[in-house]
């Protein structure tokens, strides 16, 4: 390839000498003339003083040699002397020349040396001197244009797609207790769906971030959220369980780009000292996001009545207009985006300087009709844009068919992304990586596996008590009875039924043991959570109920018979305020984020991000002892919102700080980069957190406080960007 590379540069080279060659073939032909005019005007005078003058003579012979000569060579004495030296100074074509010849003759010229004979070491510091003075003007630009109302039309379009990320975290746990109902998961493949959502956004962030920086914050936007849109919509109504996780898969991978997008896209049309607090402002929609699915997860999943089906093979329940109503806000973000512009300073760092500057331009027009001053002028005329290097793609678009053409390109633009991944890690930024990396991690593997363990020891103190609560019944004898009432949470062992009709009836906790039912009678039955074990069905007929045959935990049927049975899992208990609790719960600890986050915005800007992120972690740490006095609902409740509350103002700084360490050409990767990483750590914290339920407190108390105050000590050695511009 780089063979290929010099070859072509030298065919360049050439073709460029040929073309200089004829400019000055002409120029020749320009001064022939002008020398012939000139000669003739010096002969007329020469002959005017030819009697006055004993050697006219020869001055005459010296105009005709010079007449003859421009016939016949086309230039004159003082031409032809001229042309040597543009021989010496432009180069004539006598064949390729080599890179090595054509910089050597420039340097000993004293002319300055063209791009294409300067290596890449050369280019990139050029193109870092001109990103630091970039940067300098650029703040100096965007204090012109001032803050108005652009930037809060684009912080509440940005804003929306930062809710939708918030309601997809949300989404999966609320849908994953009726999704597993509806669509008979087992336990074994139960957990996949919170994992797979995860893996979807952990991939998602990385790609769609470098892909921000290749192509632009808002088209990299405008993709994922439309992905995500498209198969959040689409999940709603498939029905198997292989082809839901299949498009909560992809749902995860579009939103996954929303955060890195987002901060990098809001932070490049702010002043500096605006940054810090309105993007801890914009931080508050991820808050909003759980808000509005606790909210609609309360309001539309337990009401069952909320579904119809189409024969037995489509049944769409409740969960599903609740994960439609959850794709609203990404479907918003899609609309209003169209409406938005590229980041100038994205289309600056690209070499886009026209399109940049009317953007700007707009930014500041807009900015002063909103004030009241249309007169105002844009003042700015030329921006710095760092020098561009071009990268040579080979494409053969010549012999290669289209599907090859587009396994290049994407080949190509993947490789483009890792370049930029890699870059992440050389000087100067490679310490703050590693650095960012270690607080990302620890923060997110204390806050995720914390945020999994709490909601799951309070099911775990509701199941201890509903278990206490159970009723015992041992030896009955009923016969010629008719049951047309709800039975829950209730032990029958060693009873007989003769001659009953169960008609009409909800079983919802109940078990039957060592049981004997005889000519009995279940009709438009309803069953959760209902087995019947080591029992004996004797002249029993079934008619519309679910009771299936994984019911029947090693009883026997004699002559038994089964009409309209309803198969698969059945979603259908009106009564069932156990999940009004859940949603309650959350909603709670998502609310309690609400001062935090108002703290953070008011104080982002005043005492510095570092101190805030070090303070939040470690006093995040220490509430984690408070756990171990968690005994009751209420108590853990409470400790949950505390926890919460400490952590975001964490959250927030971390953001903040992670968009002003890395320069303009690699931020949205970095960040990307990242966020992939935190949801990495927030996976193992669900896996090592969640197998603790109900075993110890004492391990996840300490691991948890361990990590957080580890990283927030590590944060602290971060550099302060509160006073610096946006590199």
């Amino acid at each position: 390839m780089e063979e290929t590379y010099k070859d072509r540069t030298s065919l360049m080279k050439g073709a460029k000498d040929i073309a200089k060659e004829v400019k000055r073939q002409a120029v020749k032909k320009v001064n022939k003339a002008v020398d012939k005019a000139q000669d003739g005007y010096t002969q007329r005078s020469y002959n005017r003083f030819q009697d006055e003058e004993d050697d006219d003579d020869y001055y005459v012979q010296g105009g005709n040699y010079s007449v003859e000569a421009n016939d016949d060579e086309g230039s004159s004495e003082a031409t032809e002397g001229h042309d040597e030296d543009d021989e010496i100074y432009e180069g004539e074509y006598q064949g390729i020349p080599s890179m090595g010849q054509g910089k050597d003759g420039m340097v000993a010229l004293g002319q300055p040396i063209r791009d294409e004979y300067k290596d890449r070491h050369e280019l990139e510091t050029e193109r870092k001197a001109d990103e630091e003075e970039l940067a300098q003007q650029y703040e100096l630009i965007i204090q012109e244009c001032g803050h108005g109302r652009f930037q809060w039309a684009l912080f509440f379009v940005l804003g929306m797609a930062l809710m939708a990320d918030g309601v997809e975290v949300f989404v999966v746990g609320f849908v994953l207790p009726s999704a597993e109902t509806d669509m008979c998961i087992p336990n074994s493949g139960s957990g996949w769906l919170g994992s797979i959502v995860y893996l979807g956004m952990m991939v998602g962030a990385f790609f769609w971030g470098g892909l921000a920086d290749k192509v632009g914050r808002r088209q990299s936007l405008l993709i994922c959220m439309s992905v995500n849109g498209f198969f959040a919509f689409l999940s709603s109504f498939v029905q198997g369980y292989g082809f839901f996780l299949f498009c909560r898969l992809f749902s995860g991978f579009g939103i996954g780009g929303a955060v890195p997008t987002v901060f990098s896209y809001f932070s490049e049309v702010l002043a500096r000292e605006k940054r810090g607090e309105h993007l801890s402002w914009l931080c508050m929609f991820w808050m909003i996001g759980g808000i509005y699915a606790s909210a609609m997860a309360w309001a539309i999943i337990p009401h069952y009545g909320w579904s119809f089906s189409m024969g037995s093979a489509y049944q769409f329940h409740s969960w599903r207009v609740f994960v439609i109503v959850c794709a609203l806000p990404c479907v918003s973000s899609v609309v209003a985006l169209t409406f938005m512009p590229e980041s100038p300073r994205f289309l600056l760092e690209v070499g886009k300087h026209d399109e940049a500057w009317m953007i700007l331009k707009q930014i500041h027009d807009t900015n002063m009709r909103a004030r009241g001053q249309p007169e105002k002028v844009f003042t700015v005329n030329r921006i710095k844009t760092p020098k561009q290097i071009d990268e040579l793609i080979e494409i053969e678009s010549d012999t290669g068919t289209w599907y090859r053409r587009c396994i290049v390109r994407i080949r190509t633009e993947l490789y483009g992304i890792w370049l930029t991944f890699m870059r992440c890690f050389n000087y100067p930024v490679k310490d703050n990586t590693i650095k960012l990396t270690a607080v990302w991690f620890t923060l997110s593997f204390g806050y995720y596996g914390l945020s999994v363990w709490f909601p799951d020891v309070i099911k775990h103190l509701q199941s201890d008590e509903y278990a206490s609560q159970v009723k015992h019944f041992r030896n009955e004898e009923v016969s010629h009875f008719v049951f047309n009432f709800t039975l829950e949470n209730q032990i029958h062992s060693s009873g007989e039924y003769i001659n009953d009709r169960f008609i009409m009836m909800k079983f919802k906790s109940v078990t039957f043991e060592d049981s004997l039912f005889k000519n009995c009678v279940f009709e438009d039955i309803t069953s959760l959570n209902t087995y019947f074990r080591n029992c004996t069905f004797v002249n029993t007929t079934f008619y519309n109920t679910d009771l299936e045959q994984y019911k029947f935990v090693d009883s026997e049927l004699i002559n038994c018979t089964f009409f309209h049975i309803r198969t698969g899992c059945q979603i259908s208990f009106d009564d069932d305020y156990s999940a009004y609790w859940i949603y309650f719960v959350n909603f709670l600890g998502t609310l309690a984020v609400l001062p935090g986050n108002i703290v953070s915005a008011l104080l982002m800007d005043r005492i510095g991000r570092l101190t805030m992120l070090g303070g939040s972690m470690v006093l995040s740490g220490i509430s984690c002892f408070f756990l171990w006095f968690g005994t009751s609902e209420s108590m853990m409740i409470g400790m949950l919102c505390l926890y919460n509350g400490l952590t975001i103002s964490a959250w927030n700084s971390l953001d903040v700080i992670t968009v002003e360490l890395y320069p303009t050409d690699r931020r949205a990767t970095g960040f990307g980069f990242l966020n992939a990483l935190c949801k990495a750590a927030a996976v193992l914290g669900n896996l090592i957190f969640g197998s603790l339920v109900g075993i110890t407190k004492a391990i996840p108390i300490l691991l948890a406080s361990t990590v957080l105050v580890c990283g927030g000590l590590v944060g602290l050695r971060l550099p302060d960007t509160r006073t610096q511009v946006l590199m």
